[in-house]
């Protein structure tokens, strides 16, 4: 005798619930094509924060990156590099975008912590040249942001020494930094101030109040100088980067402050009596 056929399994809308082979495979390739397709068009924030490390020798991370590359914020950590154990968090969470401006990248950056306003670059290249702008602000006088010195000391030696304390402020009219074939051209004028700058290497509070003033010049190099506004550490130098950077300053202590800053002096250069000299290049 005979038995009966099984009946086919049907699905509670009466349709046949075996799915063929070739229907499976075409699911699976659009997954995965979709995924494609999403990884292209909204690359994870993880992405920047490799490159990032990369270009950087792992001196400056992201940390907790979220969102995408083109739109999305992380904790900006200044590290020592490979193998230190130094690092330092700025408060808050970096957050930014990336667009086209033309054929150039433009970024936009802003730190919940030290931009009053969002800091523009602009940033385009080819074959061997790369170039970064800072595109001259609406309000010329007004500063980019200001940072504390405080996180200097996550990049290590000779930084976790001194254990900077102060403020940190950029302010530019508009600069722009152009690398062709590994050589250096600038343009503009950058000015870095350090506001109530200090160490732990020394009794005194506070040490004073310095500027750092980039100039660049006619033939595409730029001059640097280093002046106090006041304080009992007295830091002066000038320098030039073309093509590469040297700069020759001192340090000195006014007399009733050079007791206490002995040590720090021995640290900043090589005494010459009274003096510390400032030798980079």
């Amino acid at each position: 005798m005979m038995r009966a056929a099984a009946p086919k399994r049907r699905s509670a809308l009466g349709l046949d619930a075996r799915r063929p082979r070739g229907a499976t495979g075409l699911a699976v390739a659009g997954v995965l094509l979709g995924t494609l397709v999403a990884l292209l068009v909204w690359p994870p924030a993880a992405w920047l924060a490799r490159a990032a490390a990369a270009a950087s020798g792992e001196r400056l991370l992201l940390a907790d990156a979220r969102g995408t590359l083109w739109s999305g914020s992380a904790v900006l950590v200044l590290a020592g590099g490979p193998g230190s154990r130094d690092a330092a968090a700025l408060p808050g969470r970096l957050h930014w975008t990336l667009g086209l401006d033309g054929l150039a990248l433009a970024v936009t950056l802003r730190q919940d912590c030290c931009t009053g306003r969002a800091l523009v670059l602009r940033v385009d290249g080819g074959l061997g040249r790369l170039r970064v702008a800072l595109p001259p602000p609406a309000d010329a006088e007004a500063a980019l942001g200001q940072w504390p010195m405080q996180a200097l000391a996550g990049l290590g030696t000779p930084w976790n020494t001194l254990a900077p304390r102060g403020t940190m402020t950029l302010a530019s009219p508009g600069f722009a930094a152009e690398s062709v074939q590994g050589r250096w051209r600038f343009s503009g004028r950058l000015e870095v101030a350090l506001r109530g700058a200090g160490s732990r290497l020394t009794t005194l509070p506070v040490l004073g109040d310095y500027r750092l003033s980039v100039q660049s010049r006619d033939d595409g190099g730029a001059t640097l100088a280093l002046t106090t506004d006041q304080g009992a550490l007295q830091l002066s130098g000038q320098g030039e980067w073309a093509p590469r950077l040297r700069f020759r300053g001192q340090a000195s202590a006014l007399p009733e402050a050079e007791a206490a800053l002995a040590n720090l002096l021995n640290i900043i250069g090589r005494r010459q009596g009274a003096v510390s000299l400032i030798s980079i290049g």
